[in-house]
């Protein structure tokens, strides 16, 4: 729990400023009109208090999956433990990510409105429910994510044990993250700009029924592939870089604790 908490606050810190960039050019109103470069930070206290839980959350149950199932590094089932533990761990920590990413995602594209005002419109206009607006979409996004994400993590890692011989270092695993973190955001960005126009949509709209599929075909029709890769370049960096600082905080933290 701490170390994974720790891991969490640390990445989503560091690298708030990219994701901002990214869900500013995947907005339906465009980067310049959602803010552009201007409050960069604007939704950071919704990251700020939701980012240990999430990522407790998620290691919790990925590390606590993993060891009920079968995961020798010789077993020919170690990927797919490593992907059954990694999308259980996803819908749990979602339960707590959503809530913060949609406070988050409306405060980047609305840098004037404060986290709190937006919340409590939120609230108001939807209820509980328009908070886990985005909770299929973001699933659907992070289970595929975490399908190659995490298996890819665990192999690099013991194929750099094998060849050096004994276990990685802090830092190797880090580096091995951010390797499996980048290739993972490149191949899942469309479901990523499928979750930030559903989770910005406004109450009513087609988009705000949280269809993916829908969302898709929409964003195919009306911009073609340029727009269902909209902010691949800062997903790709801002998740290499948090790969890198995550997994690896993330390993050192438990090894300082262990």
């Amino acid at each position: 729990l701490k170390a994974g908490g720790v891991a969490g606050v640390c990445v989503d810190l560091i690298l708030f400023p990219l994701d901002t960039v990214k869900t500013r050019l995947q907005s339906p109103q465009g980067f310049r009109k959602a803010g552009g470069f201007r409050g960069i930070y604007a939704g950071v206290p919704s990251t700020a208090i939701g980012s240990f839980p999430n990522a407790a959350a998620f290691f919790i149950t990925y590390e606590n999956v993993k060891s009920l199932l079968p995961h020798g590094s010789s077993s020919y089932l170690s990927p797919a433990t490593h992907m059954v533990a990694a999308s259980l761990g996803e819908v749990v920590a979602c339960l707590i990510r959503v809530p913060s990413e949609v406070v988050k995602q409306r405060a980047q594209v609305s840098p004037s409105s404060s986290t709190l005002r937006i919340l409590s419109h939120t609230l108001y206009q939807e209820g509980i429910q328009g908070l886990y607006r985005g909770y299929k979409s973001t699933v659907l996004r992070e289970i595929p994510f975490s399908l190659v994400q995490f298996p890819l993590w665990e192999s690099l890692k013991d194929l750099w044990s094998w060849k050096q011989g004994h276990v990685v270092d802090s830092w190797q695993s880090a580096v091995c993250g951010a390797f499996a973190g980048g290739f993972a955001a490149a191949v899942t960005t469309p479901l990523d700009v499928a979750k930030t126009r559903i989770m910005l949509a406004k109450a009513g709209s087609s988009n705000a029924s949280g269809n993916v599929l829908a969302a898709l075909r929409g964003i195919w029709r009306t911009q073609g592939l340029s727009g269902l890769f909209a902010g691949v370049v800062p997903r790709m960096a801002a998740i290499s870089l948090g790969g890198f600082i995550f997994l690896g905080t993330y390993e050192k933290t438990r090894q300082l604790l262990l």
